[in-house]
């Protein structure tokens, strides 16, 4: 009996260990101890959004290489049966940001997003991806036009390709939670809040009110949530 006690106490050690080592290197766990026995899957969408460029060492980022292979690896999955997506992420790669958007709309798993610190830019599609959305009562949200980095080529068609992308993230975002196309562009020209540039700064309540976000909460009542969404998802399935 002493010898099987000490396998489990070192099977134990060993899950957490992993769960410890996901955590740091990737930011990801899986939530499986709860009453309802339902494997959740949290993601977390943390610094800057990494694209086809290395950032620098020193910065927060979450690399879209890490992310995009693990969704779709939660699709195959039959133990797997919700995700949890935490947001605080100061935006970043607009090409990294809308693939990891389409494939969380994607996913045939139910799925909750929460926004905590703050979920701008890119971060915005991220957000509204899921099937239910929360926010923080502090929690920020920063709407604005796309910007470029380095040299800009001063030809009508470097403002078309500009406008073609703005134009897949506002019909993402759209496609996706309650706000108007009209009001959320109005949004992204305010020029009386942002200091030195266009754009809009939600917070909390506000963005729930422009309709981007669906309620304001934390925690508790995003895992709430999931855990009815998954009871929901199994009951269509029976």
């Amino acid at each position: 009996m002493s010898e099987q006690k000490e396998i489990k106490e070192d099977s134990e050690l060993d899950k957490e260990k992993q769960q410890d080592e996901r955590i740091e290197k990737l930011g990801q766990l899986t939530l499986q101890d709860n009453e309802k026995h339902q494997d959740i899957h949290l993601l977390s969408i943390i610094g800057e959004i990494e694209g086809h460029d290395n950032l620098s060492g020193d910065s927060k980022t979450t690399k879209y290489e890490h992310v995009l292979p693990r969704l779709a690896a939660i699709e195959d999955s039959n133990e797997i049966q919700g995700v949890l997506v935490i947001l605080n992420t100061m935006g970043g790669d607009v090409e990294a940001g809308l693939a990891i958007a389409e494939m969380l709309s994607s996913l045939s798993k139910p799925t909750v997003s929460l926004v905590l610190g703050g979920s701008h830019s890119i971060g915005v599609p991220i957000a509204v991806s899921t099937d239910y959305s929360f926010i923080v009562p502090t929690g920020t949200m920063v709407i604005h036009p796309v910007r470029m980095n380095g040299m800009v080529i001063g030809v009508p068609q470097t403002f078309d390709y500009f406008k073609l992308i703005q134009d897949r993230i506002t019909g993402f975002v759209c496609r996706h939670c309650r706000i108007e196309r009209r009001q959320l562009e109005k949004l992204m020209m305010e020029t009386g809040v942002l200091t030195k540039d266009v754009g809009t700064i939600l917070v909390g309540e506000e963005a729930v009110k422009q309709g981007i976000i669906d309620e304001v909460g934390g925690i508790d009542k995003a895992i709430r949530k999931l855990h009815h969404l998954i009871d929901m998802n199994g009951k269509k399935m029976v």
